[in-house]
């Protein structure tokens, strides 16, 4: 059970071996648009007439100029003026139509983008956090997604209408005069070739920015997160210098992607003008030797500048679709990813494994050393176990182990008998309960922390909710704040003490009674009056409850059942309190 490298700023080397770029990104991306197919289909058609009514202007135009202007018909002028203002007209109201329809759609696809990202995150494992920065996520959640639905609300039609204008106007070129068309038409190939071979480094520039402002938003987040760190140490000119330093990388990606989407349009309008030129040189010679007339040429200019002018602004949206493309790769990166913690079925449970078993197991992190090595031991019923090491041994790892946060590189963890994996999500964490040494509040109440999770309190009167404290021996610990379950707390937990803190989540755990509790240095904050207060509520849990306590102060630990020294990838019994304490000194396992 090899462990999965969940980090999203690959390598390159990673991102070539995954290679889905270019077309293969847009056809994923188009893959999620299948709910908006009518509205698509509406807004398409709409395009359609537009583009359909748009072209069929200059060849109006040319046929007034030789039928009617030069022979003075100013009736059909005029009648034909008329029919070019109603085209017009219906073209503006179908291209409202398209306008309003592709927005309502980019601002749809934008909220079930979010969605996805963020229901996918929710599925992912505790190990995928570890690996990427939270300002990077926000980034790709907010800014990335944003991209996406510019490019839907704004750019799509605009681009698919343009490319369908380009085809009328060459066709029209073509069947005008396919000499003088063709030789309108020479210039696109070079732009198409010009094109062909920028858009990779385009899309490249685009997404090492996109990178940058993630890596920006990580580090703000985390230094102001911190804040109070810099502030005890007075260190504010490490928090500028760190922040003037991901501030300038991306300065300077945002240039070099600013220089890469401007790149498009000097060489489009180069071209455009040559395109131009080209027509009139040779439509004057042609109008010399008498093939060639003047209302035609008017049309073929107007065409050529139907097929070129849009290219000016092909060259933007190409840029644009560059950006979305790159922005969606980066999405792309968190929507492929799989849970590795998956569920697999259990084969007839162990009749020699205790409530929690160990079974040769070994663990590594992605790209990090061996942290635990083949490691076999058994947790009883009602027995409670005391995990002691030097920092870094790897009695937190153990105990992720255990809850199964992480599963091993090899071997197994059992629960009654069975592999753990085999167990749900809920049916896991209503047996393996963890308090963390810096727990997590939520924005609310106090009630709402804890019962954060517990499905059979959450329907319970304050008044129930208060008996049922009183008998757990929760109830001295809830008097401690001033207005017991309704007192606020924000999303820092800002006005709370860390003790404070550590107490609602002690709380939040005990309530749900789970067979095994875990206390990760779930006391270190708390006072010597406190700690035994929570002794002592330990003691109401049911006698079949397993406790698992990783502790430094020696006087938590003094009471366990058994006691494990963990260090140098070995958990290890220890004979008594005495021996760990040996066993600490010494910093090496016993023999």
């Amino acid at each position: 059970m090899n462990q999965m490298n969940y980090n999203l700023n690959a390598s390159v080397k990673e991102e070539k071996k995954k290679k889905q770029l270019g077309w293969k990104s847009v056809k994923s991306l188009v893959g999620h648009m299948v709910e908006e197919k009518n509205t698509l289909l509406v807004a398409f058609t709409a395009m359609v007439v537009t583009a359909i009514l748009n072209l069929a202007g200059p060849i109006i135009i040319g046929n007034t100029v030789d039928k009617y202007i030069q022979t003075s018909q100013f009736k059909g002028v005029v009648n034909n003026g008329a029919i070019l203002m109603i085209a017009y007209i219906i073209a503006l109201v179908a291209g409202y139509l398209q306008t309003r329809l592709m927005g309502s759609v980019g601002q749809r696809m934008l909220y079930t983008l979010r969605n996805s990202v963020f229901q996918k995150l929710q599925d992912l494992p505790y190990d995928f956090f570890n690996q990427n920065k939270t300002g990077d996520l926000i980034s790709r959640i907010n800014n990335d997604t944003d991209r996406i639905n510019q490019f839907f609300s704004q750019s799509l039609m605009q681009f698919l209408q343009i490319i369908l204008t380009m085809i009328g106007s060459g066709i029209f070129l073509v069947s005008i005069q396919w000499k003088l068309g063709l030789a309108a038409l020479a210039p696109a190939v070079f732009i198409w070739l010009f094109t062909k071979l920028i858009s990779p480094w385009v899309k490249k520039t685009n997404a090492e920015s996109l990178k940058s402002v993630g890596g920006l938003s990580a580090e703000v987040q985390e230094s102001l997160n911190n804040f109070k760190v810099v502030v005890a140490f007075n260190r504010r000119d490490y928090f500028r210098k760190r922040f003037k330093q991901v501030n300038h990388e991306n300065y300077s990606a945002a240039i070099k992607a600013g220089i890469a989407n401007n790149l498009f349009l000097p060489v489009y309008t180069l071209f455009s003008n040559l395109g131009l030129m080209i027509v009139l040189a040779l439509g004057i010679y042609f109008i010399s030797i008498g093939e060639f007339t003047v209302g035609l040429l008017i049309s073929l200019i107007a065409y050529v500048n139907s097929f070129y002018n849009p290219l000016r602004q092909l060259a933007s949206l190409w840029a644009n679709l560059q950006v979305a493309l790159a922005a969606w790769d980066r999405i792309r990166k968190i929507l492929d990813l799989e849970n590795n913690l998956a569920l697999v079925s259990s084969k007839e449970a162990d009749e020699t494994a205790t409530l929690l078993s160990f079974r040769d197991v070994s663990f590594s992190y992605p790209n990090g050393s061996e942290v635990l090595h083949q490691n076999t031991f058994n947790l009883k019923k009602g027995k409670t176990y005391a995990f002691v090491g030097p920092t870094g041994g790897g009695k937190t790892t153990t105990a992720s182990l255990i809850a199964r946060l992480y599963d091993p590189t090899r071997g197994r963890v059992l629960l009654d008998g069975l592999d753990i994996r085999s167990f749900s999500a809920e049916e896991r964490v209503q047996r393996i309960g963890f308090i963390l040494q810096d727990p997590f509040l939520f924005s609310g109440t106090i009630r709402e922390n804890i019962l954060y999770g517990n499905s059979e309190y959450s329907e319970l009167s304050d008044e129930e909710l208060k008996g049922i404290f009183h008998d757990t021996g929760l109830e001295s610990l809830l008097q401690r704040f001033e207005k017991g379950l309704d007192t606020k707390v924000d999303v820092l937990g800002d006005g709370i003490s860390l003790g404070q803190k550590q107490l609602i989540a002690f709380m939040r755990a005990v309530l749900r009674k789970p067979d095994l509790l875990i206390l990760d240095e779930a006391t270190a904050n708390i006072d010597t009056v406190t700690e035994k207060q929570l002794d002592e509520i330990l003691q109401k849990l049911p006698e079949s409850t397993t406790k698992v306590i990783i502790a430094h102060r020696l006087n938590t630990i003094a009471n366990a059942d058994v006691i494990y020294f963990v260090n140098t990838g070995k958990v290890t019994r220890a004979g008594s309190l005495q021996d760990a304490v040996d066993m600490l000194m010494k910093g090496k396992m016993a023999s």
